[in-house]
């Protein structure tokens, strides 16, 4: 949110620099993330003076250039080349002079050098009052009264003045400082000084000729409805002042009466809507909801398609604007209105901030209904709205103000206890400061006793209605910077349950990220046709969009999402992790489940002079999954291959009919959908089924073995079905005790075997935890290996 130092002071008289505020803001929980100079004319006219033309003559070898002497009083003149059709001798001129840059309306900013036109020396720019950013003219150069001072700068001359201009990130709780009132409130309850507000005493009506009615229908999304209509203005240019004001806070001026309505919003936080009112078919106004529908034409041009939820401001006959959100294509003002009707209104949050996300417009007016604004504050906006239109714009009030107001809201009953707020703030406030803080913030104090107060807390503080929202308020104001940092911390033993879920996932978070895993968090609302079992499927009531309108049963396809947009944007390696949850209907019962999903594709490296990349594999997959397993301490579980649609082929580690975690690669039906071309690799880990087992590992702390460990290799044949974990475990049955590891070196196929054979090379670790195997022991053991593998696995020992 932008907010003008210039326009501030307009609330409050202070002598604090822009600086001492912009400080003073952050502390008091509106941060200050940038301070800015600005001008409201880019370039600010630094460099432009006034100068005279004492000279011109026809330029010898051009004829629509003159060559001019010019004044610029530094008591040497300067010769320029200037091509306008209206300069002449003795006029007093707005000079760009040389290493000026000049900031023209259209078109990038450039600097005046030195040259020769035509063969003629020209050493400035006579100005042109669009080629500065001072107006639209390009007819000819701007010409000054004669009584014009020779030598000022024209920054002095047109009485430009540098603003500051603060960008607060305002907190969504906090709608009641969304403008220059509610910033200076803030500021005024902290430096303890008046607000002055702009004065809307002299507003009349004039007559009654223009007098609309207006009918509410919907009184629960518009609890309240203002509005007054003004005849015989003339829509034009806004005077400078104004379109200043605007262009610091980055506003585009468009004219007098659409510029005083932003003006107002900016300034006192009501959004406001002037229409046509001889465009008001039916001469009268019906604020409603249209049928489902219904078709719209928007201030945009483009057409959108209503809902029966949407609020919309009509005529007797059509729709002419959405209630809060955006203006219709034929009911906004243009330079032939005459009479308007000048809307001030009241609307819901909710029905805001759903109108403006079925329909994807964020305004300024929306932003702040969304966020709640001052139900209060409707009648004095559109009166001060009113006189500025009489002053800028003519015409005159020709109607009283309509006001329709059914249940008005009340201010919000608030108990507080000193020694409550002292508590939560940790330190000791006098109870009379903090009655003052909480004055100064305009909550009156409707009872008083020794213990608290009861609090009248004004309608526009949307976010203060419990004790606790005071508290904060008080300590706010107080100064969270005044709160000392305790020098003793107290804390006591507390006994949780194992595994501690938070650190465990902190723990395999840590490992994945030091492996070069990047963390993703996807959204949890998804396509529906992304749903796997349809019958299961968690569907939204009122989704967004029809690209959300599910609850995601797997983390794949959002991932995959992510997948194609970095791809997209030649980041091809992807290593991603996310710890997310699925959503399931199960016999009309809603289902939450937590994963851990790892996601490989691309190169396993990237690119190093000294080798080359390798594209990831299914090993480099499982490598991430064994790791995974092992830091959590889990080793018993057995493996068998994936075959089902999830996966184009892959691995399940599992514990009785429970899936450990399951990986593989990616089905090419599943890449097309999610329009990824290069080849990915997955694992889909049931977190809860981990966080279970893990809670029976017992931790043992044992010595480092004092005796060594022994290696032997093995070479054999088997049956192309056998796989490495079917010898592995026959291996650790024949031998508990003594091997510690299993580790297959070598595979190979091809056809110097017999048909239907591969060759497995293994590698068996054996130790001793008391004693130095001896080669008598050893030889023993892998006997018995031997023996078993040929009668499980029928393995022919290579010699």
């Amino acid at each position: 949110m932008k907010i003008s130092y210039k326009w501030l002071t307009q609330f409050l008289t202070t002598d604090k620099t822009p600086e001492e505020l912009s400080l003073i803001l952050t502390n008091i929980g509106l941060e200050v993330e940038s301070l800015e100079t600005v001008q409201p004319i880019a370039g600010g006219l630094e460099g432009l003076v006034i100068g005279q033309v004492i000279s011109c003559v026809q330029h010898p070898n051009a004829d629509r250039l003159r060559v001019t002497t010019v004044d610029v009083g530094t008591g040497t003149n300067i010769q320029v080349v200037c091509g306008a059709p209206n300069v002449g001798e003795g006029q007093k001129v707005v000079v760009a002079t040389v290493g000026t840059t000049v900031y023209p309306n259209e078109g990038e900013p450039f600097k005046i050098n030195k040259s020769k036109i035509r063969g003629e020396v020209s050493e400035g720019m006579i100005c042109a009052e669009d080629e500065i950013g001072l107006g639209v003219s390009h007819d000819g150069i701007m010409v000054l009264p004669e009584a014009t001072e020779v030598g000022i700068t024209a920054k002095a001359y047109f009485n430009l003045e540098d603003d500051y201009l603060y960008e607060i990130g305002l907190t969504p709780n906090r709608a009641d400082a969304a403008s220059h009132l509610g910033v200076a409130r803030d500021l005024a309850a902290y430096l303890r000084l008046p607000i002055t507000m702009p004065d809307v005493a002299a507003f009349k009506t004039a007559n009654e000729n223009l007098s609309i009615p207006v009918t509410v229908e919907d009184s629960e999304a518009c609890p309240r409805y203002s509005s007054v209509s003004i005849s015989g203005v003339t829509v034009t240019v806004s005077p400078d002042w104004l379109q200043d004001k605007l262009k610091v806070i980055g506003i585009r001026p468009i004219n007098n009466i659409v510029d005083i309505t932003n003006y107002v919003l900016h300034e006192l936080g009501q959004p406001l809507h002037a229409f046509d009112a001889d465009q008001l078919t039916g001469g009268k106004v019906i604020v409603k909801k249209c049928t489902e529908g219904t078709a719209f034409v928007t201030l945009d041009g483009v057409e959108r398609k209503l809902s029966s939820e949407d609020l919309m401001i009509c005529n007797a006959e059509a729709p002419m604007c959405i209630a809060g959100v955006f203006g219709g294509k034929n009911s906004g003002v243009s330079e032939t209105t005459t009479n308007i009707f000048l809307e001030s209104a009241y609307f819901d949050a909710k029905s805001v901030r759903k109108t403006s996300k079925r329909h994807g417009l964020k305004t300024d007016a929306s932003f702040r209904f969304e966020r709640g604004t001052d139900p209060e504050i409707t009648v004095y906006a559109l009166k001060r709205a009113a006189l500025l239109i009489q002053e800028l714009a003519g015409g005159e009030i020709s109607s009283t103000v309509s006001d329709i107001y059914p249940a008005p809201i009340a201010a919000f009953d608030v108990e507080v206890n000193y020694n409550n707020i002292n508590k939560l703030i940790g330190v000791e406030i006098p109870h009379e400061e903090i009655k003052a803080i909480i004055t100064s913030l305009n909550m009156e104090v409707a009872a008083e006793t020794a213990e608290g107060l009861s609090l009248k807390v004004p309608t526009y503080k949307v976010d203060v209605t419990r004790e606790c929202d005071v508290t904060e308020e008080v300590l706010r104001i107080f100064g969270y910077n005044n709160i000392e940092i305790p020098t003793k911390v107290n804390a006591s033993l507390s006994y949780g349950t194992k595994p501690n879920k938070e650190q465990t996932q902190h723990v395999i978070a840590d490992m994945l990220t030091a492996n070069g895993y990047l963390e993703i968090w996807c959204n949890s609302l998804t396509k529906g046709a992304y749903s796997k079992v349809p019958e299961e499927a968690v569907h939204i009531l009122n989704p967004l969009s029809s690209d959300l309108n599910v609850m995601r049963q797997g983390l794949l396809m959002p991932a995959l999402e992510s997948v194609a947009y970095n791809l997209n944007r030649k980041t091809t390696d992807i290593k991603f992790y996310e710890f997310g949850k699925t959503y399931h209907l199960i016999n009309e019962k809603y289902v939450e489940r937590p994963r851990l999903l790892i996601v490989l594709s691309g190169s396993n490296q990237s690119e190093q002079w000294n080798h080359k990349p390798s594209p990831v594999t299914f090993y480099n997959l499982k490598a991430a999954v064994d790791a995974v397993i092992g830091r959590l301490g889990i080793t018993n579980y057995q493996s068998e291959e994936v075959k089902d649609e999830n996966f184009a082929y892959g691995l399940k580690y599992f514990r009785g009919d429970k899936a450990i975690v399951t990986f593989g690669a990616v089905t090419a039906a599943d890449q097309k959908t999610a329009d990824v071309e290069k080849d990915v690799f997955y694992a889909d880990f049931d977190w809860a089924l981990l966080l279970e087992i893990i809670k029976k590992n017992k931790i043992v702390n044992k010595e480092v073995s004092k005796y060594p460990a022994v290696r032997r290799d093995l070479s054999m044949l088997v049956d192309l079905d056998v796989t490495f974990d079917q010898l592995k475990t026959i291996a650790f049955k024949t031998e508990k005790k003594l091997i510690k590891s299993v580790q297959v070196f070598d595979v190979y196929v091809g056809d110097r075997l017999p048909e239907g054979k591969k060759s497995y090379a293994l590698n068996f670790t054996l130790q001793d935890e008391e004693q130095t195997l001896t080669d008598k022991q050893i030889d023993a053991v892998m006997q018995k290996i031997i023996s078993n593998l040929a009668q499980t696995a029928k393995a022919e020992i290579r010699k």
